[in-house]
């Protein structure tokens, strides 16, 4: 069979083999890893070496005693065995029995999926004599002469790459596929029949349907916490956390429980391909989890859940930074203190001269606290700074200071103009390099914020000198234009959070992610519509007149507003018609405001021929009349605008 790589773990066996090392060797790591194809190869090294060598495999029922007994009786002889979680209830007997028992200068290799008992380390006497070695892949160069090895086509090398990384199975059942189907190249992808023999040899049977679900979780998110296993099975979250940190293939961090990527890899195509509908319905309760999060994340904790949320989002196109941080990253994020401005302006001046760092300066006065400082996290170094700037009122001063904020406001003038109580945010970044890891992490702060942010109505993304991806990346997966010109230094990628708010953007991102790259531009969320007031008022005057015809009414430009987009499952027109009755309903809550809920109840909701008859009707005075239903007019048109403009409470939302 292919071998490659492993020279470290050679050197280790072959130092212990001559004479230099341990006398015990334990390696462990997840099935698939190569332990037993390096177990033949340590033979191979040992018959070299003119060492009679015996090999046990704890895949038998009952291992034969007499393949251990010559390593007891020969100080030459080397042991193998190999399966060792098959018999892992001998570890404590071998650990106190048999291994004390084993001559100097007789050597014995472990290889099972579990790393060895804590026991061993805590005792003294094994500190010199064992030595652990933790299987992990192959490194890339190793991965690809394993696949060179194996003939595969170079086109079909990267996708391979991609899906198997450097796990040696799966790179030698995907080499199999490829050179069987060797026109597929660059599509090439993992077939049901390579997913399932992953599957039974890193994973195996789980014990119950809900500790199957737990898998699927832990391979869909980012990392998992027993928080997060509680959105989808609250009554086992506990036990079943347990049990995912246990597994040989599922490592933890800082931020929780993650999988080996193979794993993660076979158990999404496996769960796509066999449920599509339960996959979706995971996806969506996970995304709901983890968008919440990043709306009641403290100010610190805003970067790690927006990569946790966009990690759900991997197979499109998220950024590549994302995809396998589960712990600390390079780079780390700090609050800009006044003993840091002399460093911004020295990061700013490297980065794009001298004007742009009096600007960054003109900026650090006004808004301090937009300012967010990233450091490499072994050396403190400082390499790049942002800003999220609020801009709610025209400034001379801060136009002609900041072109990129002038063409910011200069676009949204002329688009649809800021309305009462709302503001746009412009993100700037001054950066060493802009290709840099260190952009993965300004820009989950700038996502949190977009998704954070109350009342804002544009956001504009100023990225220096994007290439492609980032430009497509921006496009067709965030949904955000460029405004630029094509000579500038700098691009401008901008969004109007009230044509799509955050929520129908991220369940844009969702249907995206759920429905693939066949989905395409059809599946956006269709865009709202931005009324200035005046538009907004007029609107609802001409809805309450046609209260009675809900086909007038599902022309009316308020169906496309947040208003009814907060009423999501309904039929626009009986949404709009629901809302114009309770905003009058509402008006008999007010003692002050009940002469203005029977005259609008009188002409609108009892449908009265003229307004003279509903005048008549309620015993008042036409002018007394007229007055009233002018005031509950006014009164429905500016509750409905202060609910478009900051959204229902809680309480009436549907």
């Amino acid at each position: 069979m292919a071998f490659a790589g492993r020279e470290e773990e050679l050197a280790v066996f072959n130092a212990a083999l001559y004479g230099g090392g341990c006398s015990v060797l334990y390696v462990h790591g997840l099935g698939g890893i190569g332990k037993s194809a390096l177990l033949r190869r340590f033979a191979h090294e040992a018959a070299v070496a003119g060492r009679p060598v015996s090999m046990m495999d704890g895949r038998r029922l009952e291992p034969a005693a007499s393949e251990a007994e010559p390593v007891l009786r020969d100080a030459d002889a080397v042991l193998l065995v190999d399966n060792f979680e098959r018999i892992q209830g001998l570890e404590g007997w071998l650990r106190e029995r048999f291994l004390p028992r084993v001559p100097m200068g007789a050597l014995v290799v472990i290889a099972g999926r579990n790393p060895p008992d804590m026991r061993w380390q805590a005792d003294p006497g094994w500190a010199g004599a064992l030595e652990v070695l933790p299987l992990r892949d192959l490194r890339a160069g190793d991965a690809r002469t394993l696949l060179d090895s194996c003939g595969v086509p170079a086109e079909s090398r990267e996708p391979l790459l991609a899906f198997a990384g450097g796990h040696p199975l799966a790179l030698l059942l995907g080499a199999a596929v490829a050179v069987k189907d060797g026109g597929a190249g660059r599509r090439w992808r993992p077939n049901q029949d390579v997913v399932a023999t992953l599957l039974d040899q890193l994973v195996g049977e789980s014990p119950s349907a809900a500790h199957r679900q737990a898998l699927e979780i832990c391979a869909h998110a980012y990392t998992t916490t027993e928080d997060l296993l509680r959105t989808t099975l609250p009554e086992d979250a506990g036990t079943l956390f347990r049990w995912l940190r246990r597994l040989p293939f599922v490592e933890s961090s800082s931020r929780g429980l993650f999988p080996h990527d193979v794993v993660r890899g076979v158990l999404e195509a496996d769960l796509r391909w066999r449920d599509p509908e339960g996959y979706a319905v995971m996806h969506d309760r996970i995304h709901a989890h983890l968008a919440e999060r990043v709306r009641t994340a403290s100010d610190a904790d805003v970067p790690g859940a927006v990569a946790a949320l966009l990690y759900l989002h991997r197979d499109n196109e998220a950024p590549a930074g994302f995809r396998g941080r589960h712990d600390e990253g390079e780079f780390q994020e700090e609050v800009l203190g006044e003993e840091d401005l002399g460093t911004l302006l020295r990061v700013a001046t490297a980065a794009e001269g001298a004007a742009s760092a009096d600007r960054a300066a003109f900026w650090a006065e006004r808004q301090p606290e937009a300012f967010r400082l990233y450091r490499r996290t072994g050396t403190g170094e400082p390499v790049a700074f942002s800003a999220w700037l609020r801009l709610a009122e025209l400034d001379e001063e801060e136009l002609a200071a900041d072109p990129v904020v002038a063409m910011a406001w200069e676009h949204a003038r002329a688009t649809t103009p800021l309305r009462a109580g709302e503001h746009l945010a412009v993100s700037r970044v001054w950066a060493h390099r802009g290709d840099s890891p260190v952009m993965d992490l300004i820009q989950g702060r700038v996502i949190g914020n977009c998704l954070r942010s109350e009342r804002m109505a544009w956001s504009y993304i100023e990225i220096r000198h994007p290439n492609q991806a980032w430009v497509e990346r921006f496009r067709r997966h965030y949904g955000m234009r460029d405004i630029s010109e094509k000579d500038d230094a700098y691009t401008l990628f901008v969004h109007d959070w009230r044509a799509v708010p955050a929520q129908a953007w991220l369940e844009r991102m969702g249907r995206l992610l759920v429905a693939g790259p066949a989905a395409g531009p059809g599946t956006a969320t269709a865009k709202l519509a931005v009324l200035s007031q005046a538009e907004f008022a007029e609107s609802v005057r001409k809805a309450l007149r046609q209260l009675p015809r809900p086909d007038a009414l599902a022309a009316s430009p308020l169906t496309r507003t947040r208003l009814i987009a907060e009423r999501a499952g309904q039929d626009p027109a009986t949404a709009l018609g629901d809302l114009l009755r309770q905003a009058i309903d509402d008006l008999r809550e007010d003692p002050r405001s009940v002469k203005f809920h029977r005259a609008l109840s009188a002409t609108f909701l009892r449908n009265a021929p003229t307004q003279e008859l509903a005048a008549e009707r309620l015993g008042l005075p036409f002018t007394t009349y007229r007055r009233h239903l002018t005031a509950g007019i006014e009164r429905v048109c500016a509750d409905l605008w202060h609910r478009e403009l900051y959204g229902a409470p809680a309480y009436l939302r549907p």
